[in-house]
């Protein structure tokens, strides 16, 4: 259980006191998950005031949340989303995207999932802040999430992660790390996750360091299941008021980690919704075994996360880097932003909207695309999905693609080409609707890493078969919360 994360009580009182010790003279206050659920059951506790969003203040614990306006400074009642219409997709069917640069810090929502992760292990006497080093393994926003809630917290965050990732990743890090040797470049890119592992084991060896692997780390899942689940739903229920015929039918997330993909698990429950992963065309790990580079940072693969909850995955989509890359180039380019005012009539503030899709957002968006053709989905069907991180992460990126691509410049006939090719004219190909044979495949590859390599019990691995497993990890946060608060109290820090 707790190589696994699923401790509910304390495990060890010394480092408790410790943890606590030290919260107390940091003046840290823990937001519960149920807070973050729901920002706006925090009251007067939970207010960041003028504090700057960008800060390691401990008031930012309060933002970890997908409820931030567009100041990032106040509460929104309604998650910040866009609903992109036909004009722009190609389908009747309405796509929502929530979007994640609006969270503090690293402008994408993997701090939530840090927090998720490093905080049970606090409250419960696993971690202690003043002795142990958190070492974060990922190919980008989920460890600088947790080298920002590390700092706040006062304790060693490392970062792990390929060297081949955008430039303004390893920018940020500069900024934030204390010691530049807390910044581990591993060989590769996107796709070399294998990497990371192998630096981590060699990084295990000494004690003082903890692995917060987002991969297997079951509070990932967890803690998008309850937080991300309710802010896609509160989102969803938003754009069917009025129109309540609408029925929700998929939620649609890269594979990645599979946290955000646990917010499938709540939607599932509450519409019945069909759950989509996303993954790289360059690199078919779900869809056909498969091995290979691309560039939609953020979505690790060449292997199936512990935390996946396979048994439970309708579809598995595959799209093409080149259709991201260049997506991305068109929207955050002049010329691309005027073709689709013009030519298309898509809505400036739409337009606007879409320079909060990162690579990933935008794989997001295609996959859902091509399941609303798949399924002959009509305007009383809605798709739900997000933008893990914006266009802001990615300039360099777009250097090299207009380099590439674009090397005249990207002009109207290149933006016709982008949005007819990529976008309007996007196919089904490359896709499974996924039946039990398909994803006990799915579920089966995962034992080579796992098991095999990393040292998971089979016993534990098979477990992950029953639903009840996953049902069981809900509960989680009603076990964590008390804890929480109990921290809280015996900190004595108020706000």
């Amino acid at each position: 259980m707790t190589q696994l994360g699923l401790e509910t009580g304390v495990v060890n009182e010394a480092v408790l006191e410790r943890a606590i010790a030290h919260c107390r003279d940091r003046g840290v206050l823990l937001p519960t998950l149920a807070q973050l659920a729901d920002p706006a059951a925090m009251g007067p506790r939970g207010a960041a005031g003028d504090v700057d969003p960008d800060a390691p203040d401990p008031a930012n614990l309060f933002r970890v949340h997908w409820h931030n306006d567009a100041s990032r400074r106040g509460i929104a009642e309604v998650p910040a989303h866009v609903v992109l219409p036909s004009s722009l997709t190609g389908v009747r069917a309405p796509i929502a995207v929530l979007l994640g640069d609006r969270f503090p810090m690293i402008h994408a929502h993997k701090v939530l999932a840090a927090y998720g992760c490093l905080v049970p292990r606090i409250v419960t006497g696993q971690f202690d802040p003043t002795a142990h080093r958190a070492l974060w393994p990922s190919t980008g926003n989920y460890c600088r999430g947790g080298v920002a809630i590390s700092r706040i917290l006062g304790c060693r965050g490392v970062a792990i992660l390929p060297t081949g990732m955008s430039r303004e990743r390893f920018q940020w890090l500069d900024e934030w790390v204390e010691d530049p040797a807390d910044i581990v470049r591993t060989p590769g890119s996107e796709s070399n996750v294998k990497e990371i592992y192998d630096a981590c084991e060699e990084l295990d060896r000494d004690p003082q360091n903890v692995i917060f692997n987002q991969f297997c780390e079951f509070a990932n899942h967890v803690v998008h299941r309850l937080c991300t689940g309710k802010a896609v739903e509160r989102v969803a229920e938003t754009v069917r008021r009025g129109q309540r015929n609408m029925k929700v039918r998929a939620f649609v997330s890269a594979t990645g980690s599979a946290g955000t993909l646990a917010a499938g698990n709540h939607l599932k429950d509450v519409y019945g919704a069909k759950i989509v992963a996303t993954e790289a065309l360059e690199c078919p790990t779900l869809l056909e075994n498969g091995f290979g580079e691309h560039n939609i940072q953020g979505i690790g693969d060449k292997h199936v996360p512990l935390i996946h909850d396979a048994m439970n995955t309708d579809f598995v989509v595959a799209i093409t880097d080149r259709a991201t890359d260049q997506w991305s180039a068109l929207l955050n380019s002049d010329t691309g932003q005027e073709y689709l005012r013009r030519v298309h009539d898509v809505p400036a503030e739409i337009l606007a909207a879409t320079t909060s899709f990162g690579f990933s957002g935008l794989a997001n968006v295609l996959a859902a695309i091509k399941v609303a053709k798949h399924s002959d989905l009509g305007p009383d069907d809605l798709i739900l999905t997000i933008a893990t991180d914006g266009a802001a992460l990615y300039p360099s990126e777009l250097e090299k693609i207009g380099a590439r691509d674009f090397p005249t410049g990207l002009d109207e006939a290149a933006a016709a080409s982008v949005c007819e090719g990529h976008v309007l004219g996007a196919d089904t190909d490359n896709m499974l609707e996924l039946d039990d044979r398909q994803r006990r495949r799915i579920f089966n590859l995962g034992y080579f890493t796992w098991v095999e390599q990393r040292g998971v019990s089979l016993e534990d691995f098979v477990a992950r078969r029953e639903r009840k497993f996953w049902d069981d990890l809900a509960a989680l946060p009603a076990a964590w919360d008390p804890l929480i608060e109990s921290f809280n109290a015996r900190t004595g820090v108020q706000r």
